[in-house]
């Protein structure tokens, strides 16, 4: 299974991401630019001593990693679609993104995956749930669809 965070801003959600890819042997690929340094104590702070165990991937841009990928799918996690994250089938090598915290994945990439926008329901009086909790919560899905084949 893959993370991908694209452009993320909060280096304590990105740590703690990257604790979770770790203990689930999922690999986290971030997408430039960045709202701060990997050498950040924040990151590895929060990501704890599994920081040195996460299978990273940086990545200049997004159609970059699609395009080594091109026989993966790639779900896009956002707040703008009816379609919940639990109605997807998760493959082994899927991909789920990200956007950043403060705006979310851009209309123009939702817009041009429509098919592959997911969401985690939530009742209207918030925005959107952490961006560390959100990837929690799709991952085990994604997981538990596939049998936790670790």
């Amino acid at each position: 299974m893959n993370i991908v965070l694209l452009n993320p801003e909060i280096p304590y959600n990105t740590g703690n991401i990257g604790r979770s890819c770790v203990l689930t042997n999922t690999s986290l690929h971030l997408i430039k630019p960045m709202g701060f340094s990997l050498d950040e104590k924040q990151v590895k702070r929060a990501g704890l001593d599994y920081w040195n165990s996460v299978d990273l991937h940086t990545w200049d841009s997004l159609e970059e990693l699609i395009k080594a990928n091109p026989d993966s799918n790639f779900y896009f996690a956002t707040t703008k679609t009816k379609k919940k994250y639990s109605d997807v089938k998760y493959e082994k090598n899927d991909f789920i993104v990200f956007g950043p915290e403060s705006r979310g994945v851009p209309e123009e990439i939702l817009e041009a995956n429509k098919e592959n926008c997911i969401t985690i329901p939530m009742i209207k009086m918030g925005r959107s749930l952490n961006l560390s909790n959100s990837a929690a919560i799709i991952l085990y899905e994604a997981l538990r669809q596939t049998g936790f084949d670790f």
